[in-house]
C-alpha cells in the first residue's frame, strides 16, 4: 500500500520540509517554515497536513557525530510529540546526521553559493533524511 510521508529537518529558527511516496522510495524538497525559538506556525503546517494528507511523519533527529544526542534533540523529540498529539499521525524520529552538509554540497553542486540559502538547504535536508528513511526501510531505487 502507498504511503505519503512528510519529513521534517527540525531547527530553532527554520524547520525544513519534505515530501515523499513509499510506492516509488522517492522525496522531494519542499521549502522551510519559519520558527520562532523551535515553534512552527501550526497553521500553516495544519496547511501542509490537508494538502498532502500524509499517513506518517518523519523527523530528523539531530545527533553528535558519536551518536549521542546534543540539546537540540530534545527540542526535536518535542517537536515530533506535538505533531502526533495534533495529528494523530505515527511520527518516527530518524538519524539526521550530515544531512545539512550533503544538502549544501548538493546545492552548491547545481549553482553555487546562491543556491545556499537556508530554506533551500533545510528543505533539501529534510528531503535527505527522507530518502534515507526509505532506503532503510528497503525502498531504495
Amino acid at each position: 500500500m502507498s504511503q505519503t510521508l512528510l519529513c521534517f529537518d527540525y531547527g530553532l529558527k527554520s524547520i525544513g520540509v519534505a515530501i515523499g511516496q513509499s510506492i516509488t522510495g522517492t522525496a522531494s524538497p519542499l521549502f522551510a517554515l519559519k520558527a520562532n525559538d523551535g515553534v512552527p506556525d501550526w497553521a500553516r503546517v495544519q496547511a501542509l497536513f490537508d494538502d498532502w494528507i500524509p499517513n506518517r511523519c518523519i523527523v530528523g533527529l539531530p545527533l553528535n557525530m558519536d551518536g549521542t544526542e546534543q540539546p537540540i534533540s530534545a527540542r526535536a523529540r518535542t517537536f515530533a510529540n506535538r505533531l502526533q498529539g495534533r495529528f494523530r499521525k505515527p511520527v518516527e524520529l530518524w538519524d539526521e546526521r550530515l544531512t545539512t552538509v550533503d544538502a549544501k554540497a548538493e546545492l552548491f553542486s547545481l549553482g553555487g553559493f546562491k543556491k545556499l540559502e537556508k530554506g533551500k538547504v533545510d528543505s533539501v535536508s529534510a528531503c535527505l533524511i527522507l530518502q534515507s528513511w526509505f532506503e532503510a526501510q528497503g525502498h531504495a531505487l
